[in-house]
């Protein structure tokens, strides 16, 4: 295709998963079910969390905004792919685009930081505990989350305003389900290279020390956790945590894969398929991890079920 102004056209086309007819309705059957299931089940968590007292801690604080910041991540993606794979119109416009990359990264920077500041508490928890109650106080806790969103929207206004200053496109495909920064930035008619380093360089700032920070953590927890003399408190202090680390192991597993994997992969279908696991398939899981491994958060929820019934 050959290179255009912004002037000459208003739209951007998207990658589908498929071109056959007979798998459209199995296809959005499919992520329609997908999102309402992450939708609801994220929702569960939130809802557990305001209804049940036991679980009114800086932890559980947390993790029902992460619930809440995972229905705003997937809801940026999959709705617009829902709506392409029913309509077989897969067009976005410019400023569609820009509005949907700019709160996709707003919501997986938050997602970073709060898995960051969760695995703070998990530290100051198991690692401080004399002195947790006084650090993790509610203003703090507050303050805490307002860091978070401050971060992110630095972050995602930062690459909003270098896209903005992008005037011409070489193409108007973008070989993914949604309007990723880097097929933005690998698309301009410019050289790509002074973008593609400060597209790293924020992913390498906003990605590098969050989890430089949860491995630290980690490798403390596990040094206390060592110490303990009986098994059963190993246990029960593990149980606390187990569920945070399979989610950021989950979380920072799929998104380093995708990254590093786009490098690496030259068929755009693999790579979006790589996407998908990160923005889609990740959000979903979180609810069952928490759910299922959380002692706490299953008496929870079997309780809001209870008094819901």
């Amino acid at each position: 295709m050959k290179t255009q102004n912004l002037t000459s056209f208003s739209e951007f086309h998207l990658l589908g998963f498929s071109e056959d007819p007979e798998l459209q309705l199995i296809l959005f059957g499919l992520f329609l079910s997908i999102y309402l299931v992450t939708v609801l089940g994220n929702l569960l968590i939130i809802l557990a969390v305001i209804s049940d007292s036991h679980l009114h801690t800086p932890m559980y604080f947390f993790l029902s905004n992460l619930s809440f910041s995972d229905i705003c991540f997937i809801s940026t993606t999959v709705p617009k792919m829902i709506v392409g794979i029913l309509t077989q119109n897969r067009a976005i416009s410019y400023v569609g685009c820009l509005t949907q990359m700019s709160f996709y990264i707003l919501f997986l920077c938050m997602d970073h930081m709060l898995l960051t500041v969760m695995g703070y508490d998990r530290f100051l928890a198991i690692c401080y505990p004399l002195h947790y109650s006084i650090t993790m106080n509610p203003c703090f806790s507050v303050s805490l989350l307002l860091v978070s969103f401050l971060v992110s929207i630095l972050d995602s206004q930062t690459h909003n305003m270098i896209a903005l200053q992008i005037t011409c496109f070489k193409d108007v495909e973008f070989a993914n389900f949604f309007c990723e920064p880097s097929q933005i930035f690998n698309h301009t008619c410019s050289d790509p290279f002074t973008n593609t380093i400060l597209m790293y360089l924020f992913i390498f700032i906003f990605g590098f020390f969050p989890i430089s920070w949860n491995l630290y953590s980690y490798y403390k927890i596990l040094s206390s956790l060592l110490k303990v003399p009986s098994s059963g408190g190993r246990h029960k202090a593990f149980s606390t945590c187990g569920s945070h680390l399979s989610v950021v192991c989950l979380f920072y597993g799929t998104g380093i894969g995708v990254y590093f994997g786009s490098a690496v992969l030259q068929s755009p279908r693999k790579c979006m398929v790589a996407s998908l696991m990160y923005t889609v398939v990740t959000p979903m899981l979180n609810p069952f991890i928490y759910s299922l491994r959380n002692r706490d958060m299953h008496s929870a929820l079997t309780r809001f079920y209870r008094r819901t019934v």
